[in-house]
């Protein structure tokens, strides 16, 4: 079975003006077989958030291999980059980075329509997400009219409009109280195992990880099982 991910001696290094250099990713290897939830538990600073850049196309490695779905990313073009960017990967943060100025329905048809689709199919695949995290009838209100745990649960809802075949996630909890953290995180479960996709979903919050099929951990740039 082809990984959706995988990560084949991946190395990044920053470098403040030699010789001061940081290793943060020190040859990580990492395979994600489809349908598979990887938690990544790493205190902020450790470097969770440039694997994920770096799995999701949006930063490059200094070393290494980035496979998605059997194709090496590291030496395609940009253009096609970004087309799998688009169609095949959904990315939640911690913020949920929703455009203010439009509705919760309509933060879901923009990527769509960006991506080919029809204006009518589009919101009918929204409304169907916002249906399904409970959110129908705050379907036209605008983020600043949302709590907390909805605004995150429509960024949920927009990293799927898609159908990604992964999902990246960096602390997509991390801006929430506990009771609604674990709420919210239930319904991202439930839409990542309804879908089949795959999923590495970083956190620090360990009893959130243990919820996933498998914890890896960074530490000093490497991964290690948990």
């Amino acid at each position: 079975m082809t990984n959706t991910l995988s990560l084949n001696n991946v190395t990044k290094i920053y470098r403040r003006g030699l010789p001061n250099q940081i290793t943060v990713l020190d040859q990580v290897n990492l395979e994600v077989k489809k349908g598979e939830v990887v938690g990544l538990i790493a205190p902020s600073g450790a470097g969770k958030s440039t694997l994920l850049h770096i799995s999701g196309l949006l930063d490059n490695s200094d070393n290494g291999q980035v496979i998605i779905n059997g194709i090496d990313y590291n030496n395609l073009d940009d253009k096609k980059r970004t087309k799998c960017r688009r169609q095949d990967i959904g990315f939640i943060y911690q913020f949920h980075h929703l455009l203010p100025e439009f509705s919760a329905i309509e933060n879901l048809t923009l990527p769509q329509l960006a991506n080919g689709t029809r204006s009518s199919d589009a919101k009918q695949r929204s409304m169907e997400l916002l249906k399904s995290v409970n959110l129908q009838d705050r379907a036209f209100h605008r983020p600043d009219e949302l709590s907390g745990g909805e605004q995150q649960r429509v960024a949920f809802c927009r990293a799927m409009v898609n159908s990604p075949k992964l999902l990246l996630a960096d602390e997509p909890t991390g801006n929430l109280d506990p009771d609604t953290a674990m709420i919210v995180f239930n319904l991202l479960m439930e839409l990542v195992r309804n879908t089949g996709m795959s999923a590495v979903i970083a956190t620090h919050n360990y009893e959130l990880s243990k919820l996933m099929d498998r914890q890896l951990a960074l530490r000093k740039g490497k991964l290690v099982e948990v």
